[in-house]
């Protein structure tokens, strides 16, 4: 019998976030060590640590005239809405929420962290800060629409909107093969949905760290927790989506998704290195005259598939 449409698996709906953060940590000392090995520097793998420690203790920076609520509330935000996020990833066989919708509820907690990150810009009362913010609003609606697409073209694939479907349609042929377009389009949008380099913008040195400029302390842990919490729960929704979810050999369901998680979170750590950061209205022109065409064109391929064949 099938699932019903919201089965809730509460039995691990408890270590979700913990394993969202301890995939996130392992990336993060990973990143740090490489960029002090890049620099000449000792002791990267302790860096994240260190820094983990400094920002516990550190005091919470005060502005004239800020917006404490909006300036503290974003931070937390942006971490509700990377757990959200990932209750429909299927770790194994199962997600914490089998949401018939499920890629919609996917999309919808990307859009509050569009909110979370203006909030984090806007409520401190500076300039820079403010047009970090501004700054992610505009990538977000630059990369929205095709990541939106990417999305669709898989659903489309699996007749389906919920996740467990999509991974099911994916039996005898990954995603990932017959929609390349779509697979590369949502890693691109991954990335800039965490603001992550070279969709670094908001954040960027410009800007003297933009949206982040003014945050110290537990709310800075907090915004730079969320968007690698955001990046990771982005790449482990590229598994069940292109990559088979669970499927392969020997090793268990669970430990597969964590393998091809990994792998796209590689990938995406290995892009910020080798491409600078992309000005807002290149990307702007990128997404629109670019990506735009190319998922409506890929996902125009999977429909007409589905109507004559049935199936992929």
């Amino acid at each position: 019998m099938p699932a019903p449409a919201a089965a809730l698996a509460w039995w691990w709906a408890p270590l979700l976030p913990l394993v969202l953060i301890a995939v996130a940590w392992s990336v993060v000392v990973v990143d740090a060590a490489a960029d002090a090995r890049a620099a000449g520097r000792p002791g990267g793998f302790t860096a994240p640590a260190r820094e983990l420690a400094r920002l516990l203790v550190g005091q919470r920076r005060r502005t004239v005239a800020a917006d404490p609520v909006l300036g503290r509330a974003g931070p937390v935000v942006l971490v509700v809405a990377a757990v959200l996020a990932a209750v429909v990833i299927p770790l194994g066989t199962r997600p914490v929420a089998d949401l018939g919708v499920g890629v919609v509820w996917f999309n919808a907690m990307e859009v509050l962290a569009w909110a979370a990150v203006w909030m984090a810009g806007w409520g401190p009362n500076s300039v820079l800060s403010l047009v970090g913010g501004y700054r992610f609003v505009a990538q977000g609606l630059a990369y929205e629409l095709p990541h939106m697409f990417a999305i669709i073209t898989a659903a489309v694939g699996a007749q389906s909107l919920r996740v467990g479907d999509i991974v099911a349609a994916q039996q005898g042929l990954w995603f990932v093969v017959i929609m390349p377009v779509a697979f590369v389009v949502f890693l691109v949008s991954a990335a800039a949905m965490a603001f992550w380099a070279p969709f670094d913008a908001p954040v960027a040195g410009d800007l003297a760290g933009g949206a982040a400029g003014e945050l110290s302390g537990v709310d800075r842990l907090l915004f730079l927790g969320g968007r690698w919490l955001m990046l990771t729960a982005a790449a482990a929704m590229a598994v069940p989506l292109f990559l088979g979810g669970g499927a392969g050999p020997l090793l268990p369901a669970w430990a597969w998704v964590l393998v091809k998680t990994l792998a796209v979170l590689a990938v995406l750590v290995w892009a910020r290195r080798r491409f600078p950061t992309i000005r807002m209205d290149r990307w702007t022109e990128i997404s629109w005259m670019v990506l735009v065409p190319l998922t409506i064109a890929q996902a125009l391929v999977v429909s007409i598939v589905v109507l004559t064949r049935g199936d992929l």
